[in-house]
Formats: structure tokens, sequence, C-alpha cells
């Protein structure tokens, strides 16, 4: 299991080739599993030149070519969603995930809900690193999308998730970004735990809206929609569907 969510983060462009990976301790406690456990999938990942395992230095990311290992995040994989606008990924997100959000919170356990009180916790403690705090948010959706019985729906989800992650690295980087995500966190748990679908739903809107303006201002027009070429084609393919 680590060794795929470290996999998926590579895909996705959470962690990039030189990045550092957080300590064994660090990593355990972001991912809710045993030091052992982080040990063994690290050491798997040294093994296929994903990571480079050092004496005395912190492990690095060396590979992206991770396709070849079979992963897939979601139903389709980061480079097919970074294809679309940014405005197409922000309406969508408001419209689905607002949904499976809303549903997940009638299914959220007890466990669920302190699993995301903890990842509140371990994301304060990584509020002056972005990587690492990137990390911890996106256990903490994810821990929310499978809560919902619909598995594809937030498989889907997930996709709209990993959508320009590699802006998203840059936009938490700016003064106050990560504070303000917490705070968005904090109130969604809130809800979450009054067990209220309309409350969650509002409060993941406000924090889809702040992402959509933070990844807006580090894009700077930049996103294939802004491309008259891709959108051509893609309305050609849109045509065919």
């Amino acid at each position: 299991m680590v060794y795929e969510k470290v996999v998926s983060m590579i895909a996705s462009g959470i962690l990039q080739i030189g990045d550092e990976l957080p300590s064994e301790r660090d990593l355990a406690s972001m991912l809710s599993v045993s030091r052992a456990t982080v040990r063994s999938a690290v050491q798997q990942l040294g093994e296929e030149g994903i990571v480079h395992i050092s004496q005395g230095a912190r492990t690095r990311v060396t590979g992206d070519d991770v396709q070849l290992s079979g992963q897939r995040i979601g139903v389709t994989n980061a480079s097919s969603i970074n294809g679309y606008s940014l405005e197409a990924v922000h309406a969508a997100r408001l419209l689905v995930e607002t949904a499976v959000v809303g549903d997940a919170a009638h299914h959220l356990s007890e466990a669920d809900i302190m699993r995301l009180e903890n990842s509140i916790a371990a994301q304060t403690e990584a509020r002056n690193d972005p990587v690492r705090f990137l990390i911890c948010d996106r256990e903490f959706h994810l821990a929310i999308y499978y809560a919902s019985p619909n598995r594809l729906l937030a498989d889907f989800v997930v996709d709209l998730y990993t959508y320009m992650l590699d802006h998203r690295r840059i936009a938490m980087g700016q003064p106050g970004a990560i504070e303000k995500s917490l705070e968005d966190h904090a109130f969604i748990v809130r809800a979450l735990k009054m067990r209220n679908p309309q409350a969650v739903s509002a409060a993941f809107a406000d924090h889809i809206r702040r992402i959509h303006d933070t990844s807006k201002a580090v894009d700077g027009g930049k996103s294939p929609g802004a491309d008259p070429v891709r959108k051509s084609n893609r309305a050609k393919g849109d045509a065919i569907a």
C-alpha cells in the first residue's frame, strides 16, 4: 500500500525527481502505517531505481517512469487529466466532488474521523514544507473520497484532485497558502463530525474555489485550455464521441 501511494505521488507530480522523501517516522505518521511498513516499501522503491537510498542522508526520488510498474491514479492518469483546462476541471470538481463528499458524510466511521484529525495534526507539522504538506493533503482528501460507497465516482474525483499538481506545489509555497488550506480542512472535519452533507459540500466548495484561485494565479493563463490547437483537437474528439 505504501509503495503504491509513493508511486502515485510521483506519477501525479506531488513528488518529483530530486525531492527528498520525508523521514520514516514522518512518512509513517502521514500515511497512518508503521515505520517497518514504510521501510519495506522504500527498499522496494530503491530496488526498482525509483528512489536512491543513502546511509546518513535522506532518500531522494531519482526516477519518475513509474507507469511501467502498472500503477494508476483513479480512473485515468495524470497526463490525461492535465489535458483539460483549469476552468473545466474546476467546474467538474464543484459538480462532482461536492456530491461525493456529501455522500461520504453519511459513511465515515469514528475511526475515519480520528484519522482525519490526526492528518490535520500532521499537516500542521508540515506547514513549512509544501511537498510534505501536499503528501498529507492527498491522504486527507482520499480518506474522505473513499468513504463514499460509489468507488467509480471516488476514483473520478481522485483524478480531478491530481490536476496540475506541479502548480499546486508552487501555490502552496506562497505566503499564507498552507494556513488557509489548514483552516479549510479544520472546517471540513467539523462539518463531517456533524454528519451534515450540506455543510460538508459547502465547505468543500469553498475549498475548491480557493484551490482554483491560487492555481489560476500560479498558472498565469498557461493551462492546457489556453491552447487553441489543443482545444480544437479536443472539440473534434468530443464531436466523434
